[in-house]
């Protein structure tokens, strides 16, 4: 499959959805878009690999997370203070952001900085599973380990998450309820 047109129509199928996994695991726009651009070129470049068993998406997003990763390594690897980089303001504007009032918009930013305080490959089990909506059996492909192990993620990320959002008042936490059904 090396038709630029059937090319073209994987890259627009998949493109956002790639990047606001990346996005949210790196928190910087221009590095999220220099991990999507390499993980189509890897994906294309290593077509031949690509087993029609799994979702195609499935296979992007794995091939997305370990550039991801290796980014993420490399930067820690830059600096001596591991925390930066977990909890660094994104240089980019967050392409997700919606039109919502102040006092959702700070609860929302709170709850993604609790996200972000997550370890990288529970971090991004919650993505996926919330954000993208992905069974524990395609999380699981995308991160190259076990079920057990996702599942064991998401519940100690859930377990962290309450921790660290316990400091929320108590009309942030019914404001963060009632947004949270709205899983944005």
């Amino acid at each position: 499959m090396r038709e630029p047109a059937a090319l073209r129509e994987l890259i627009e199928l998949h493109k956002d959805r790639l990047f606001a996994f990346i996005w949210r695991m790196i928190r910087n726009h221009h590095d999220a878009e220099d991990v999507c651009q390499d993980a189509f070129l890897k994906a294309f470049a290593s077509f031949d690999s690509f087993s029609v068993q799994y979702r195609f998406s499935t296979w992007l997003f794995t091939i997305g997370y370990r550039i991801c990763l290796n980014r993420l390594r490399g930067k820690r690897a830059m600096t001596s203070d591991e925390g930066v980089l977990a909890l660094a303001p994104s240089s980019g504007e967050n392409p997700f952001a919606r039109v919502e009032s102040s006092e959702a918009a700070a609860l929302r930013s709170k709850v993604w900085q609790a996200v972000d305080r997550l370890t990288a490959p529970q971090r991004a089990t919650v993505l996926l599973f919330y954000r993208h909506e992905m069974s524990c059996q395609e999380i699981a492909r995308v991160l190259e380990l076990p079920v057990a192990t996702v599942k064991s993620h998401l519940h100690r990320s859930r377990k962290r998450l309450r921790e660290i959002l316990e400091s929320l008042s108590e009309k942030e936490l019914q404001e963060f309820r009632s947004l949270s059904g709205l899983a944005g």
